[in-house]
């Protein structure tokens, strides 16, 4: 291939972004604070939004992990990252997880989800981006 000038086309490196703090939202405080442990189930849970790439295209999946027990009580996958991405990871989580009342969710930044913790009576909490 050198010697007869032919190369090979490479495709643009390409990496979604699942954050954007451009916005004008309100942005709960960092109530957390990178100490990470809980002593009862329910109490403080964490959530974080990834992307997979697929055949089809990007898949992007959102998780509620109870701090704890270190499991995933919640989850949700869409070929978007609208709110109903966390919304849903969210209700799966209130609907698994019954004593769910007082819970601190973190990381959930959309408009809706903030009702919906409210309607939980949650304490929501948001470290910086990219450091959940």
């Amino acid at each position: 291939m050198p010697r007869h000038g032919i190369r090979a086309l490479a495709r643009p490196w390409f990496r979604p972004c699942t954050t954007d703090t451009r916005h004008n939202r309100p942005i709960a405080c960092n109530l957390i604070k990178q100490l990470f442990s809980a002593a009862l189930p329910n109490q403080v849970w964490l959530a974080d939004i990834t992307y997979l790439p697929t055949a089809e295209g990007w898949l992007y999946l959102a998780a509620v992990l109870d701090l704890a027990t270190r499991k995933i009580v919640g989850w949700s996958m869409r070929d978007h990252v609208r709110t109903e991405l966390t919304s849903a990871a969210l209700m799966m989580a209130i609907q698994r997880q019954q004593s769910a009342a007082g819970s601190s969710v973190t990381r959930i930044v959309a408009a809706s989800t903030w009702r919906l913790s409210a309607d939980i009576q949650a304490t929501p909490s948001t470290s910086r981006a990219g450091c959940c």
